[in-house]
């Protein structure tokens, strides 16, 4: 899509140095990707939980002969 737009120069050539482009509308596409992948993250971000700690190993076979003797009826 064809925009034109008034973009600050110093914004633009601080873009084109960290994005490493080689045109004033690679930099833009770039950054404009950038910004979308982050917003796109932070929308992930909010349906994450809390995670507990990983389970030892005595309470996996715990959890395991528990499982077995319920599948097995001992």
């Amino acid at each position: 899509m064809k925009t034109t737009i008034d973009i600050p120069e110093k914004e633009l050539k601080d873009a084109m140095k960290f994005t490493k482009a080689k045109t004033k509308r690679d930099a833009v596409v770039q950054a404009l990707e950038d910004f979308n992948r982050r917003k796109r993250m932070a929308d992930l971000i909010k349906y994450t939980g809390t995670f507990k700690s990983m389970s030892t190993m005595e309470e996996i076979d715990a959890l395991d002969l528990a499982r077995t003797k319920k599948i097995f009826g001992e």
